[in-house]
């Protein structure tokens, strides 16, 4: 491995690691917070602006749709302008169009400015995770990452307080509402001014000296706080195999690579993990109250019913990111996936308000752990110079899985029934648990460049012709 990951790697884990997962946490709450709070807006707006249920369904989707092309857009670019720029030039479209989403006077400019809010919450939520994966020691990386997208819980469960508090007790509470979630990012912005752009990065793209220059400040703040470093190991940069020339960073490029010989397994299998999960969520939480209701049960209706459900997102979140280094990403995405399934078929046959709800804490604890792993395992899976674009391009697809599920959940309970659709979903489920097992790489204990040089060395460029992958060390 390279002089300037192999310095990464013996750090210690300290308070420097820990900010960086408190900032990035952060802006998951906040991401959190705005994409649960349209639920709650939704009602409120559809009346006052009298909108049809065509109206209705395109100023709900409107997060999704801007998060779509936020996501993929920032993952491409962020391999080619820079980790933190994006992060910040994301957080700021975010807070700009929330801010002015309050002052919509019509539908129409309301749904315009939640596509670009959602454009900005996915353009950052989808960098974080391979920002900290490239700062963070290949032991502790996976409890990390999926530690962060745990911060998600925290702000699903603010938005059902502030629904529930603000939007039903305030004529203009859902203004309000859309002030809070936009109100603290101006902090965070503050914050994350002091990031330093990840070294990894810089070293990909043949700016050495700039990656030097960040890890030695990191190391000269270790030094200030009194912590002892380990000596570089003579091993570790020994030997570097041959490089190839820095890529020429082109977006095209990088996007192309992704579907090149060496790397095509990986992007299949990662489009598909992210496709059934999110596939499975969506039916799932979208549809669950309305299904239950429709069997004579009216507890998803209830306050205490939705805090339950929130609130075993947290559990579920971070058991799964201190499994992530138990038993691996693999094991942890597959295991919980299926759980999740489990938890489902438990539902469908559930009769008494007891039973509903526990089987309704189990879907939510085991659906929103598996995005723990899904998280923490995405970033590692690719190479340094396509990590954000292979990350990116996966989230978005898995949007295609969110938006397409509650269509299809729609279209098949009137012909299959109750049954049918948890059939169904738990299939999905089923099958991507199986790819995930099956199919993908193990990284755990493993470093970046370890994964990268064993996995992709000498992966085919878009072209077609043979070059080291994003410049390789062993």
């Amino acid at each position: 491995m390279s002089a300037v990951a192999a310095r990464l790697e013996r750090l210690p884990i300290s308070n420097f690691h820990r900010r960086l997962l408190l900032i990035g946490g952060l802006g998951y709450m906040f991401d959190g917070l705005d994409s649960s709070s349209l639920a709650f807006l939704l009602p409120v707006v559809s009346k006052l602006w009298q909108l049809t249920s065509a109206q209705t369904g395109l100023v709900a989707s409107s997060t999704y749709i801007g998060y779509f092309f936020g996501a993929f857009l920032s993952g491409v670019l962020a391999d080619v302008i820079g980790r933190r720029r994006i992060m910040m030039s994301a957080l700021a479209i975010y807070c700009v169009a929330s801010l002015a989403s309050a002052t919509a006077q019509d539908w129409h400019t309301f749904f315009a400015l939640r596509v670009v809010a959602g454009f900005g919450s996915g353009a950052e939520t989808v960098v974080i995770a391979p920002f900290l994966a490239e700062f963070v020691p290949r032991r502790y990386r996976g409890m990390f990452c999926g530690a962060l997208v745990g911060f998600m819980s925290f702000g699903y469960l603010s938005s059902s307080i502030l629904g529930f508090a603000v939007v039903r007790n305030f004529a203009d509470g859902w203004r309000y509402l859309a002030v809070i979630t936009a109100l603290p990012v101006v902090m965070l912005l503050w914050w994350r001014r002091t990031l330093p752009e990840s070294p990894r990065w810089l070293e990909s793209q043949g700016r050495a000296t700039e990656a030097n220059d960040i890890v030695s400040a990191i190391e000269a703040w270790f030094v200030g706080k009194g912590i002892t470093l380990a000596p570089v190991s003579a091993a570790s940069t020994a030997a570097p195999l041959p490089t190839a020339a820095p890529a020429s960073g082109g977006a095209l490029h990088n996007v192309l690579a992704l579907w090149s010989p060496r790397l095509a397994r990986t992007t299949a299998v990662s489009w598909l993990m992210w496709f059934s999960v999110a596939f499975a969520y969506y039916s799932f939480f979208s549809w669950i109250p309305s299904l239950l209701v429709k069997e004579g049960l009216t507890i998803t209706k209830s306050f205490g019913y939705s805090i339950a459900i929130y609130g075993a997102q947290i559990p579920g979140y971070f058991s799964a990111a201190w499994l992530n280094e138990k038993i691996g990403r693999k094991g942890v995405v597959a295991s919980y996936m299926l759980l999740g399934g489990i938890a489902a078929i438990t539902l469908a046959f559930s009769h008494s308000g007891l039973e509903i709800m526990a089987a309704g804490i189990a879907l939510s604890f085991f659906m929103n752990g598996a995005f723990a792993g899904v998280y923490a395992y995405t970033p590692e899976v690719f190479p340094t110079a396509v990590r954000t674009t292979g990350t990116g391009s996966s989230s978005s697809f898995g949007r295609i899985g969110s938006v397409s599920a509650p269509i299809l959940v729609g279209l098949v309970y009137p012909l299959s029934g109750f049954l049918g659709v948890f059939a169904m979903t738990t299939a999905v489920l089923l099958i991507g648990a199986c790819v995930v097992f099956f199919l993908g790489i193990e990284t755990r204990n493993r470093s970046l460049e370890d994964i990268e040089a064993s996995e992709f060395a000498a992966a085919p460029d878009a072209a077609g012709q043979l070059k080291s992958s994003s410049r390789l060390h062993s």
